[in-house]
């Protein structure tokens, strides 16, 4: 078989199985991430790249035990997690090569997790050579989580009392009527006050400081559009998923498809292509030296 016949053939997750990493996320919120919100120590919260880039003990035995479930569940898969990446960065450079690789985010919003903020949510991707197949954004404190699959039809979202829905982005409109997220940190100082400016254009700004939350609300038709900076693979790679499964369109803002590979460039995730066009054209001086 070809390289290029290989990469395209796809991979699925009989219902069973989905059910089972389910279980195991559902199992890591139960055992470590619920009891230790809003009683962390000061010893259990620790400092990455900067004050605002936190860890917690809670972060580092979840994401253990989700990688333990999913490795047994894909003995031939790439795991990578968030904090392993931390003390292993060379792991990202296997994720384009990789015909199967599981992309976890423990706890997506750790700064408000550690702040008694109940906006945090766990992530889990799964790619094929980069692409992403499958995406999960679980919410622990309602129990409850969006999920999408390629080759399946649709997005859906699951309450924590059983309750089902397709999930569908929203209809767009003029740049003064919609609602989307920005992370002007994200963006190199000198082009932050430019790209502040372009905030009156628009209806609604905001930044919930997780990506987990952001493409929930992006999926369910609440806000329009998420313009990222920062492309960490397990900030977005279920999200992009999920958000097209649910009629959004998502690209690098300078055209290419997205890649769970990439390393840098702008992320813009819009309700529909059009919303997508005219955002790119206001923001197209992002990519310009």
């Amino acid at each position: 078989m070809s390289e290029k016949s290989d990469r395209s053939d796809s991979v699925s997750f009989p219902r069973q199985i989905a059910d089972r990493i389910i279980q195991a996320i559902r199992l890591a919120a139960q055992q470590e991430i619920l009891p230790h919100f809003r009683a962390l120590q000061p010893e259990q919260i620790a400092q990455k790249s900067d004050a605002l880039d936190l860890v917690t003990t809670a972060d580092l035995a979840s994401e253990a035990l989700i990688t333990e479930a999913l490795s047994a569940l894909f003995p031939d898969a790439l795991i990578i997690g968030e904090e392993a990446v931390a003390r292993s960065p060379g792991l990202l450079d296997n994720i384009e090569s990789a015909p199967l690789c599981f992309i976890i985010d423990p706890i997506d919003g750790t700064w408000n997790y550690a702040n008694g903020l109940a906006t945090f949510g766990v992530i889990v991707a799964a790619t094929r050579f980069g692409q992403p197949i499958f995406g999960l954004l679980y919410d622990p404190l309602q129990d409850d989580y969006m999920i999408a699959e390629q080759g399946v039809e649709g997005a859906g979202f699951v309450a924590s009392c059983g309750a089902k829905k397709t999930l569908k982005t929203s209809v767009g409109g003029a740049l003064k009527q919609l609602n989307g997220f920005i992370h002007l940190y994200q963006v190199p100082a000198p082009k932050q006050a430019r790209l502040a400016a372009c905030l009156p254009h628009f209806g609604n700004m905001s930044n919930l400081r997780c990506s987990c939350h952001e493409y929930r609300l992006l999926a369910q038709g609440s806000f329009d559009f998420c313009l990222a900076g920062i492309v960490k693979p397990w900030d977005h790679a279920a999200g992009v998923l999920i958000c097209q499964k649910a009629g959004g369109y998502v690209k690098m803002l300078d055209g290419r498809e997205y890649s769970a590979a990439h390393k840098d460039g702008y992320l813009l995730a819009a309700c529909d292509r059009a919303t997508w066009n005219r955002l790119q054209e206001l923001f197209a001086f992002l990519l310009t030296p």
